[in-house]
Parts: C-alpha cells; sequence; structure tokens
C-alpha cells in the first residue's frame, strides 16, 4: 500500500514538474516569438525612414557595384593583414592597385549620373593612393590613421547613396 501512495505521489509530482517545464518552454516559446516580431518592426521602421539617396541604376549595373564595393572590402582586409604582419609594401600595393585611382574607376564612379556621389568615390580613390604611399613610410600609427580616412568614404557614401 504504501509503495502504491508512494508511486502516486510520485507521478503526482512528475506530473507537476512535466506541467511546469511544458509551461515555461511555452512562455520562452512566445517571448522568442515577440522578440522576433519586434525585430521584425524595428527592421521595418528602419527600412521605411531610409532617407538615402537612390541611384536608380540598373539591376545589372547594381551587382556589378556591389562586387566592387566587395572587393574593395576584401582588399581593406588585406591590407590590414599586412600592416598586422608589419609587411608595409604588400599593403601599399593592395591599396593602389585595388583601391586606388585608375581610369576604370574614375569611369565607373561617373557612370552613376550623380555629381556627389561621383566626387565621393573619386575621394576616396585619392585616398587609396596616399594611403599608398603612406604605407611605404612604415609607420603603423600614420598608416592605419590613413586606412581610417580612407574607410571614411566608405562610410560617407554608404550612409548617403543606396542603390
Amino acid at each position: 500500500m504504501k509503495k502504491k501512495i508512494f508511486t502516486f505521489i510520485s507521478l503526482l509530482i512528475l506530473t507537476g514538474v512535466l506541467i511546469s517545464s511544458c509551461n515555461k518552454n511555452n512562455a520562452e516559446e512566445q517571448q522568442n516569438k515577440q522578440e522576433t516580431k519586434n525585430q521584425n518592426m524595428l527592421h521595418k521602421m528602419e527600412l521605411a525612414k531610409d532617407t538615402r539617396i537612390s541611384l536608380n541604376i540598373p539591376p545589372k549595373m547594381a551587382q556589378h557595384q556591389l562586387a566592387n564595393m566587395r572587393n574593395h572590402l576584401k582588399a581593406v582586409k588585406s591590407i590590414l593583414e599586412y600592416l598586422s604582419n608589419n609587411e608595409y609594401e604588400k599593403a601599399s600595393e593592395v591599396a593602389s592597385s585595388k583601391l586606388g585611382l585608375t581610369k576604370e574607376m574614375k569611369m565607373m564612379c561617373s557612370a552613376f549620373g550623380n555629381q556627389d556621389f561621383e566626387k565621393i568615390g573619386i575621394n576616396f580613390h585619392k585616398s587609396a593612393d596616399k594611403m599608398s604611399e603612406i604605407f611605404k613610410t612604415k609607420d603603423k600609427n600614420k598608416s592605419l590613421s590613413a586606412l581610417v580616412t580612407t574607410l571614411n568614404y566608405c562610410i560617407n557614401c554608404h550612409k548617403t547613396f543606396k542603390q
């Protein structure tokens, strides 16, 4: 008899624990759903108040520009790796060849038909050429400062324009 009572009480306790656990899981699930809903709403609000200037470029041109920006980002990563290893000549070469103002980059910056965009783009590429020269001095602080200057053009452009 005692064994049956003990088993019955144990089952009641176990049932209570399971119910409590299920309620806790449901509460956590509801909280997660609410957080996701809030994040989605915030994202939509951010998109709704995007006041950047649209360049109104065709999809093919937008993809080409996106590929260029990704290549710029890869170049910056390479530059940082070279600088961290005190390989200033290699960093200088990447800055000049991948980010500097070439005829192709100058034409690309002007292809969007927006003078402000063109100006920021040209200044970005010119700053990369200056950065390349600064790297040759092998002064880490000046090199990092030059990189910050160049990256500020990226930030300003992305803050101002959208595809």
